[in-house]
């Protein structure tokens, strides 16, 4: 027999929970360990009036068997009013204040504390009247139904943070129907029969997302939309009449072969399908006209996000690692580059950039290329930007599996550019993640947007590009012939082969891995970059890097030319940072700040884990003297019990804060306003301001700072 579901440790929130199906579902979550707020603005069954003993009543009786129970009587009136007179305006906007805006409030409330503890489950109460309609009831049914669409929104917004949202339909016994149902009906439509589902529902081993169930007497039964084949009644350059329509209205209808679409990504497709037939049944290349192209785009944007691409398989031998160091530039000529390239020194390693081989097939052999409603030219597709990240070293030989999706699509205007993300796997170990950052020429203007959320964000060294580089190159695995054959590279608008945009990603790894690593491939965490201008083989490759922290930054440009090749970039290094532990804090400094900040560096020290549940950000000041940056220092009350760090930041703080020292202590003592400080350009804040607020918890109390 199974284990029992249990809810030890959980906070369930129930609003009408004072009778009927709430009351069922708070005793029934309190008897499994759950501990429940009892909401419930206790009016009768008109909506009026409003009392604390219906909640009160449920409290205690969970209470009276050992459960943890409190009672809240605020928000919306939740009661179901079922009459034939919806139709007047005060009553019509009650009931969508009640059932639609009601639930959309408290839910709002509450997302954001799901999505930080990476956990919720929300469960929406729609009706068979909603799914259905029903005569007489327009406007609960039209909210009834406005929340499912509420659900299945929340149900995809929810799903990378592990909050799941369903919808049920229940049938049940109540206040509101125990005087127009005879008694034997009641007695089968008991609230306990619907109970189990919604606890199911909420528990943590349900997997469930974006259901709707119709749920009573003891039934569960689970709900999907189903669509038709269709008809293609429009013709290139021809009207289309309602009497298509009629003639082939049987086919329209027709359910004998019918789909069943589970996403608006599903719509999308068949509208792709239908523009791709519309063009292709009188055009002469099946290619979208001038007329359609943009909506073409925009339809085919939609329908790929999301899309996984075929699983990939990767074999590999240690000669391929030793092939790969010879195309990014190693060479016997330096001893240390001989545990790259000898299979028997024993140092013997696989460089980390490897791992972009390791999944690059997802851009072509069976990839990218073959995904539904997304067709391009391979001459127009360029390399915009480049993410790597190891969670251990690579092995020098394997056998490997690559998984990838299209996380988004954007529209630059002059282009479309693709957000690829690829997990790859030794068995079920994940090795590296990367993104690849891919640009169409010529496909934009289709309307979208043009940033995401979902993209990831010294002494100078010179390298010498061999003319045979990108040949070389080429033979772990990127065959695009853009890097080999002329006239290929004519097409697409270049007057000779270029080099890989990876290969040059490779080298300046490489020369980062010298420089700050002693080429200890354990010390790679992850790399960034930007590809701006192509590279031709024989060009020079000068990396200009700098380290702040953890972080080292660095930029790429051809010697001869002083054109930079790769911007915005930068490797994380493991085990390599600039942070001052908190208890060996300087006593005193140059700086009076910096016995303010040895100060808050002891309160972190006591007070650490009550303070990060208390401010949950990650705070970072910048003290300059004279005009130039004296001393930076962080505060992270975000993770662990807190910490300080003095130096460069390698990670994104919540909010940075720049004032001079003079400003800062001014500030510090009540002297200088900060918002005055502020409008006054004596204080810079990037980030989120609001949380500028919260600094008291952490500064209050002057006399001791």
């Amino acid at each position: 027999m199974s284990s029992p579901l249990r809810f030890d440790g959980k906070v369930v929130l129930i609003t009408g929970a004072g009778g009927g199906l709430g009351k069922e579902y708070a005793l029934a979550f309190a008897e499994r360990g759950a501990s429940v707020v009892v909401n419930d603005l206790g009016g009768d069954i008109t909506g009026d009036g409003k009392s604390s003993s219906a909640a009160d009543k449920v409290v205690a009786e969970i209470q009276a068997k050992g459960g943890r129970a409190v009672a809240n009587y605020g928000g919306y009136i939740i009661v179901e009013i079922c009459c034939n007179a919806l139709f007047t305006p005060p009553i019509a906007d009650l009931i969508h204040r009640v059932h639609l805006r009601g639930s959309f409030l408290v839910t709002r409330a509450a997302w954001n504390h799901m999505k930080n503890q990476k956990f919720g489950r929300i469960i929406m109460t729609s009706s068979a009247a909603g799914i259905y309609g029903n005569f007489g009831q327009a406007n609960y049914s039209a909210a009834k139904l406005g929340l499912l669409g509420l659900s299945n929104t929340l149900a995809i917004e929810g799903r990378k943070y592990n909050v799941h949202c369903n919808t049920i339909a229940p049938t049940a016994g109540s206040r509101l129907t125990q005087t127009i149902m005879p008694q034997d009906l009641l007695d089968s439509l008991k609230a306990e029969y619907v109970a189990p589902l919604v606890l199911w529902l909420c528990h943590e081993q349900c997997q469930e997302n974006g259901g709707l169930f119709e749920v009573g007497a003891g039934w569960i039964g689970k709900l999907r939309w189903e669509r038709t084949q269709g008809a293609i009644l429009r013709r290139r350059n021809q009207p289309m009449s309602p009497e298509a329509v009629r003639d082939h209205w049987d086919e329209i209808c027709n359910f004998q072969n019918a789909t069943k679409p589970s996403s608006i990504q599903d719509s999308f497709n068949t509208l792709v399908e239908v523009l791709t037939a519309v063009d292709a049944a009188q055009g002469p290349t099946g290619n979208p006209t001038s007329v359609s192209t943009a909506l073409y785009l925009a339809l085919s944007q939609l329908s790929v996000v999301g899309q996984k691409l075929p699983e990939l398989q990767f074999s590999y031998s240690q000669a391929q690692c030793i092939l790969y160091a010879l195309g990014v530039g190693m060479s016997t000529r330096e001893p240390d580059h001989l545990k790259f390239l000898y299979e028997h020194d024993p140092e013997f390693c696989c460089l980390p950039t490897f791992g972009v081989i390791l999944s690059q097939a997802a851009i072509m052999d069976g990839g990218l290329s073959n995904v539904e409603g997304f067709n391009f030219d391979l001459t127009r597709l360029l390399h915009g930007e480049q993410y790597l990240e190891l969670y251990k070293p690579l092995p020098t030989s394997g056998k490997l599996t690559s998984r990838g999706v299209i996380v988004d699509v954007l529209d630059k205007g002059s282009g479309a550019v693709i957000l690829l993300d690829v997990h790859t796997y030794s068995g079920e170990e994940l090795l590296c993640y990367n993104q690849f950052t891919l640009f169409i020429v010529g496909m934009g203007g289709f309307g979208g947007k043009r940033t995401s959320d979902k993209a990831k964000v010294a002494p100078g060294h010179l390298q010498c590009f061999c003319l045979f580089q990108a040949a070389l190159y080429r033979l772990s695995g990127d065959w695009n012939p853009l890097h080999i054959d002329p006239s290929f590279a004519a097409v697409a608008g270049y007057k000779t082969p270029i080099l890989h945009g990876l290969c040059s990603f490779g080298f300046a790894a490489r020369h980062v891995l010298k420089h700050y690593a002693n080429n200890d491939v354990s010390k790679f965490k992850s790399m960034k970059v930007r590809f701006v201008k192509p590279v031709i083989p024989g060009q020079t490759l000068q990396t200009e890097m700098w380290k702040e922290g953890s972080r080292v930054h660095l930029q790429c440009k051809i010697k001869e030319t002083g054109d930079v090749v790769l911007t915005g970039a930068y490797v994380d290094l493991q085990d390599i940072t600039d942070a001052v532990a908190v208890d060996k804090l300087p006593e005193m400094g140059t700086l009076r700040s910096d016995l303010v900040f040895a100060e808050i560096g002891r309160r972190i020290k006591d007070q650490g884990p009550e303070l990060v549940k208390k401010l949950n950000a990650v705070f970072h000041w910048e003290i300059t003297q004279g005009g130039r940056t004296a001393a930076q220092w962080t505060v992270d009350l975000k993770s662990g019990g807190g910490s300080l760090q003095k130096g460069p930041y390698s990670g994104k703080p919540d909010i940075t804060l720049t004032l001079s020292e003079e400003d800062f202590m001014e500030v510090l003592q009540g002297k200088l306003n900060p918002q005055k400080a502020f409008f006054a350009g004596k204080l810079k804040v990037r980030g989120n301001i609001m949380l500028s607020q919260k600094l008291e918890t952490i500064l209050k109390d002057y006399a001791k700072l």
